[in-house]
């Protein structure tokens, strides 16, 4: 099976394991709000990998640097969503701790990964 160039990096496969646990965090909010901060929260954090494999894929690298900067802002959504969950009472202060470590690591790598692209537009 063939690997495609996305795959290989290493804030797309934190990224797919943030999705996860948020898939598996919002499993267990209240039935209330499976259309409401769940479902919000579970789309923000795919945009988050989606639009890193995108964005790899691009040819252009001002392209591949707008794509890595959607798939942040993505990122902060899902950071504010959980500041939310966390006022709701709806996951702990530890689990929070443990998902913000997470978004940190991530955010320094895209963060690193736009910069990259942009340093290579002018040369």
């Amino acid at each position: 099976m063939m690997t495609y160039g996305f795959e290989n990096l290493e804030v797309w496969q934190n990224a797919r394991v943030l999705s996860k646990r948020i898939y598996q965090l919002t499993s267990t909010f209240p039935k209330s709000e499976t259309f409401g901060l769940s479902n919000q929260m579970r789309r923000a954090a795919v945009s988050v990998c989606s639009n890193i494999a995108e964005g790899s894929s691009r040819t252009s690298l001002k392209d591949q640097a707008n794509f890595y900067q959607i798939a942040y802002s993505s990122l902060m959504e899902v950071l504010c969503q959980l500041i939310v969950s966390l006022d709701l009472s709806f996951l702990s202060h530890e689990e929070y701790m443990e998902f913000r470590t997470s978004i940190d690591k991530i955010s320094r790598q895209l963060s690193k990964l736009r910069s990259s692209a942009l340093s290579r537009i002018n040369k």
